[in-house]
């Protein structure tokens, strides 16, 4: 199993805080956000890791090399494209096997992580089911399966949001792959990675099942509250990790 890791963002919306860093190198409880999930990833026992990097890419470069198994994949055009604009610039190095997907800057109760990657499906996708607002990632469910993800599902109709993390099987990698290509001919330049997990679930023949957080703790940090957040909650059982796994 490999994972990717996207981290090309520079988190603006973070203010003076990713001046000199990326979001993802922010601390909590004495970790970076991106030691947690790299320890999450080890202790499931991912070491084939790569990472999309743009803002202060040289950290990240800096960083694999204090650690086996990771590659870093730059991606020139980070601030002129979304998520799907990075998967697509390191797809070529991904292997069609069981994939983890995640964004540098969302963390996640270890429970939901492992559960996520025992899980079986095509797409497994956690979400939170909950009442969303119009930012989050919203999904709409039939029968356990996500039929429909997107931000501009209207809030009344979305069921729950998307957490931004995923399992992908080496069935559904040829399929994204494709979508994601698809896409980008099709000059889509700011789509974000759950287009693709769109167009795959579309063509049908895919297994999406969900997998609920259960109001277990998970976060992603796009503001300074949400900043806040995370250093507020962060589950012991991952900072255990984090301290088990310091110097791989």
């Amino acid at each position: 199993m490999q994972a990717i890791i996207m981290a090309a963002g520079r988190g603006s919306r973070l203010g003076n805080l990713t001046d000199t860093i990326p979001k993802a190198f922010l601390t909590a409880k004495e970790h970076r956000l991106i030691d947690y999930n790299l320890s999450l990833l080890h202790e499931n026992g991912i070491d084939d890791i790569k990472i999309v990097t743009g803002y202060k890419a040289g950290l990240y470069e800096d960083l694999a090399k204090e650690h086996a198994g990771i590659t870093c994949i730059y991606n020139p055009f980070y601030a002129h494209c979304n998520v799907l604009g990075s998967f697509y610039m390191a797809q070529n190095e991904l292997r069609d096997e069981d994939t983890v997907y995640l964004h540098a800057d969302t963390l996640c109760d270890p429970a939901i992580f492992e559960e996520m990657v025992q899980g079986t499906g095509d797409i497994v996708m956690p979400v939170d089911f909950k009442t969303c607002d119009k930012e989050a990632m919203k999904v709409i469910t039939e029968a356990g399966q996500v039929v429909k993800v997107s931000k501009e599902i209207p809030e009344m109709e979305a069921e729950g949001e998307f957490i931004g993390m995923a399992k992908l099987s080496a069935k559904a990698m040829p399929a994204i792959k494709a979508a994601t290509r698809k896409l980008m001919r099709e000059g889509c330049l700011n789509s974000y990675f759950e287009g693709a997990i769109q167009a795959v679930i579309d063509e049908g023949g895919y297994r999406v099942p969900t997998l609920s957080t259960e109001k277990r703790f998970w976060g992603e940090v796009d503001f300074e509250e949400d900043y806040r957040y995370v250093k507020d909650n962060l589950p012991d059982a991952l900072w255990q990790i984090a301290e088990r796994h310091k110097n791989d």
